[in-house]
């Protein structure tokens, strides 16, 4: 029988799907649900600094809301909620004593001094590693592209001296070079890399003629750009990558081990599937395993990587141009108009 575990910056998993941070993961019952289902690892839920600077905004608005008001009200005491990660933090270490296989805990922060707070706090919850989500969003057509990535290697370099656990780095596509990045990233100290991030995605209602906020879950075919990247980086970088978006089916998670992918997240086919797709996907990698006489995840990952293809264009624009020189075999792939 075929041996699916694998290693993941340095963590040892029975397997190499991850259920990716998300609502699924942000309970210790859901947690639950993932792990008995198959899941080999848990990115838990976001601890999203906006959020808390959100409700801290509201909290002091509620606090002055009846600064002005007689003495003869029913009430002057107002609603005051939670505007810190006190909850969030203790839901985390409840998951981590509660389930039997490794916990990420996942970050969004804004704030150089903020990261680094939350990160040292996370760390103590006794979780077994972090994932930080970089994302900048673009604000001043003044501030330019590598002045974005030096402010977030230095930021790297920083997390891994204020922690002691592993640090993977969740990331969007929207580099100019992501490859130069993730290299110097992997210099500043990353275990691992997340490809790619979901991004939220605003759309408009034109009946209605109003902003709607969808949920961008991802598709089956999405896995293509993550798929490149980890076969461009096998190899290239001394850091772990983590293959994201599109992870449907246990097909999709062979490639992506070809590829040289350590290990992939999944959310989206949970959302959509289920708990029990894990463990329907797992059945199907190691179907193939079996059928390809393969006894463990190390005897074939990275095989079809770069590094390793014997087509040289494989991960190239070079590909694209040997098609248009090719057009039968597109014209081949669908149906005579």
């Amino acid at each position: 029988m075929a041996m699916l575990n694998t290693s993941y910056m340095g963590l040892q998993l029975k397997n190499p799907i991850i259920a990716g941070a998300s609502d699924l993961t942000a309970t210790v019952d859901s947690a639950k649900r993932l792990e008995d289902a198959g899941a080999a690892a848990i990115a838990t839920k976001s601890l999203f600094e906006e959020q808390i600077q959100l409700e801290q905004f509201l909290f002091d608005e509620d606090e002055e809301k009846y600064n002005y008001r007689h003495p003869d009200m029913i009430t002057v005491f107002p609603d005051l909620g939670q505007a810190s990660p006190v909850e969030h933090l203790a839901r985390v270490q409840k998951i981590k004593e509660t389930v039997g296989i490794p916990v990420i805990a996942s970050l969004n922060a804004v704030n150089p001094g903020t990261w680094l707070d939350y990160a040292r706090q996370l760390e103590q919850t006794g979780v077994d590693a972090l994932e930080c989500n970089l994302f900048a969003s673009p604000k001043h057509p003044e501030e330019s592209g590598e002045s974005v990535e030096t402010a977030q290697v230095a930021l790297v370099r920083e997390l891994k001296q204020a922690v002691s656990i592993p640090v993977s780095l969740k990331l969007s596509f929207f580099y100019t070079n992501p490859l130069h990045t993730i290299r110097l990233m992997a210099e500043a100290g990353a275990d691992a890399f997340v490809l790619f991030n979901r991004l939220f995605e605003p759309d408009l209602d034109i009946i209605q003629e109003a902003s709607t906020f969808p949920f961008n879950l991802s598709h089956a075919n999405d896995y293509r750009l993550p798929l490149r990247y980890a076969g461009l980086l096998e190899g290239a970088v001394r850091a772990d990558v983590c293959c994201s978006t599109g992870i449907f089916s246990g097909e999709t998670i062979v490639k992506m081990l070809l590829a040289g992918a350590a290990a992939v997240q999944t959310v989206s086919a949970v959302y959509r599937h289920g708990a029990d797709r894990i463990a329907e996907m797992l059945r199907d990698v190691e179907a193939w395993m079996d059928d390809k006489n393969y006894g463990s995840v190390a005897d074939f990952r990275g095989k079809l990587s770069k590094r390793h293809s014997s087509d040289p264009w494989a991960y190239t624009r070079a590909q694209y141009a040997r098609l248009l020189m090719n057009p039968d075999e597109i014209v081949n792939n669908f149906p005579t108009i």
